[in-house]
């Protein structure tokens, strides 16, 4: 049977984090493969490892520290999760859901998810950053959802509108901060696949005729979560390789760690850039 959980467990982890909190943070953010150097950015931390928060999913990948930290950043008061867990290491859907429902016990309003990815579409190249504009919920589509089970309505509806899953006037507020920066900023659509295999050149033929840009294995099963409850989603995407649409390239994890870490001035410009017009 499907793990449940309640507004109860929700709580009793959110009051562990509770005493790191000095305002209720306004903004979380969630930091992906190699990117975990974007909370070094946070003034006054206060750290929670996620190992003394019950229910909380501990990450086993290299790249995902694996801690809450609360703080300011860009005048805004923030938490962030400094790495994530995957499906594809064992957890479930409502266990990989669980911290945005943490978060919004917290009080969050807006969410900031971020993701390295592999290029699908032939124009991207690696070291750029891509907002999200939609995605591909191919997972959710075979029925790995992390709604799915009994419903409690003082979370969210029992059906979710994702037509606008990343919020449009957010989007705006990056698009003119990248502007603003002189930085280029690509944009599309994000597909979310199970993993942990590379995709396939087939594959990927497949899902750039779907109308895929970029492709990974996470974000898209907290964004669900966090619509469910009513929270602002503004979401990125890190270039971390090149299209291999023909099968002369291979792909690695430690590839995808070391342009995370190229990725991440670029980034923690742009956000920090986004939250001060906030």
């Amino acid at each position: 049977m499907a793990i449940q959980f309640t507004r109860k467990d929700y709580e009793e982890a959110a009051a562990i984090v509770q005493p790191s909190l000095t305002r209720k943070p306004r903004v979380g953010l969630i930091l992906g493969s190699g990117l975990g150097s974007l909370a070094e950015g946070v003034q006054h931390p206060r750290c929670t490892p996620y190992s003394g928060i019950p229910n909380w999913p501990i990450p086993t990948v290299e790249g995902h520290k694996g801690q809450l930290i609360a703080g300011e950043l860009s005048g805004q008061e923030v938490i962030v999760m400094q790495g994530r867990a995957h499906y594809y290491e064992g957890y479930e859907m409502s266990q990989i859901a669980f911290p945005v429902r943490v978060l919004q016990v917290l009080g969050i309003e807006i969410l900031v998810v971020t993701n390295a990815a592999g290029a699908i579409n032939p124009a991207f190249l690696p070291g750029e950053v891509m907002l999200i504009t939609d995605h591909l919920n191919l997972i959710g589509m075979g029925g790995l959802s992390p709604l799915r089970g009994q419903n409690d309505e003082h979370l969210g509806p029992r059906f979710v509108d994702m037509s606008q899953a990343y919020d449009r006037p957010l989007m705006n507020e990056a698009r003119r901060a990248a502007k603003r920066l002189g930085l280029g900023l690509r944009e599309g659509v994000y597909a979310c696949l199970a993993g942990p295999t590379f995709e396939t050149p087939a594959d990927l033929r497949f899902l750039r005729t779907a109308g895929a840009d970029v492709v990974g294995m996470s974000t898209v099963p907290e964004v669900v979560a966090a619509r469910h409850g009513g929270t602002r989603v503004l979401a990125f995407s890190g270039i971390s390789n090149k299209a291999n649409l023909d099968g002369s390239t291979s792909t690695s994890h430690e590839e995808v760690l070391q342009a995370g870490k190229a990725i991440t001035p670029t980034l923690q410009s742009l956000v920090r850039a986004i939250l001060e017009t906030l």
